[in-house]
């Protein structure tokens, strides 16, 4: 039996295939949805793991070493079986609803949004077997075996991916009425110097998210403030508790708190200043048989995605 290091060294030698017929890492990591870095840790990890060399690598070129070119066509037979057994699979299963659908989305999100939804989606499809992964950073989707993954922000149109627009939602600069009560209402983003800021740090690529506002003058202009980093998070449902107990603001999505926004107990500031709104998308690798089950989880997402828009009710300057 294949222990899970034979699985994932063997994940790993399809992805150098996919590196030499795309000719470079970043193409490979294009086609694949996946990142650079990746894709050349996949490879790096096949190559320690085994004491070889797979690929000469410079500035701007690759080029295949001895060893490399004596396991690729074995390697390039390996990823054919596979993509075959796939469509496989894939013709076989197509019309179950039952199964296992595994779903990638961020963790704040997953915790704030997909976990309330979770009762409804197994009522639905009661043969449903959901397994849920964290995914902060990107995911490659084939290398991770996701069937779908939530993205946000503009995609890049990338071969063998296809994405479905679920809704969409507004970055809030919010606080609690007491905490502005106390402090003052700014009435630009310039007054925000005198307040207290929550910032909330990437841990994807470990930087301080800046804080972003369209000009309301009408100059098409873009403001952008880097908080302070007395209260600093990596945790955007923890940054969002810290504002309900009134430590300061915070600039976050809405889906963060939407309840708390619609019931009053956090407000909206600055929302002349309020940039448009960001598009969710559920994405998929585009094959030739997607599973039903994987279709009615995208289409259950999609019903439901208007309990993640902000329908503005409070909101202060």
């Amino acid at each position: 039996m294949a222990t899970p290091t034979a699985q994932q060294s063997l994940l790993n030698l399809l992805q150098f295939v996919r590196v030499v017929d795309a000719g470079s890492f970043a193409e490979a990591a294009r086609r694949a949805g996946t990142s650079t870095s990746a894709m050349s840790k996949a490879v790096s990890r096949f190559e320690t793991l085994h004491g070889v060399k797979l690929l000469h690598r410079t500035t701007h070129a690759i080029s295949l070493t001895h060893d490399g070119e004596k396991l690729l066509e074995g390697a390039r037979d390996l990823l054919r079986q596979a993509e075959r057994l796939e469509a496989t699979i894939g013709e076989t299963a197509a019309g179950s609803s039952g199964g296992r659908v595994r779903l990638a989305a961020p963790g704040p999100f997953l915790r704030t949004c997909i976990a309330p939804m979770l009762p409804a989606i197994l009522k639905a499809n009661p043969n449903l077997e959901l397994e849920i992964k964290v995914d902060d950073s990107g995911l490659d989707l084939a290398a991770e075996g996701i069937d779908v993954a939530i993205r946000f922000g503009p995609l890049d149109r990338q071969p063998g991916l296809i994405a479905r627009r679920l809704g969409t939602f507004p970055h809030v600069l919010a606080a609690t009425p007491k905490y502005l009560d106390f402090m003052g209402v700014p009435a630009s983003p310039a007054d925000l110097e005198a307040h207290h800021q929550l910032g909330y740090r990437n841990p994807a690529n470990g930087q301080l998210s800046p804080w972003l506002f369209a000009d309301n003058l009408g100059t098409g202009g873009l403001t952008r403030i880097v908080p302070r980093n007395r209260i600093v998070v990596e945790d955007m449902t923890v940054a969002w508790a810290m504002t309900l107990r009134g430590l300061g603001m915070s600039w976050l999505p809405a889906w963060c708190g939407i309840k708390d926004l619609q019931s009053g107990r956090t407000v909206e500031v600055l929302r002349d200043w309020r940039l448009p709104e960001t598009p969710i998308y559920a994405v998929q690798l585009d094959r030739k048989q997607i599973p039903q089950r994987t279709r009615d989880l995208v289409d259950l997402l999609a019903q439901r995605a208007k309990n993640w828009n902000y329908t503005q009710s409070q909101s202060l300057g």
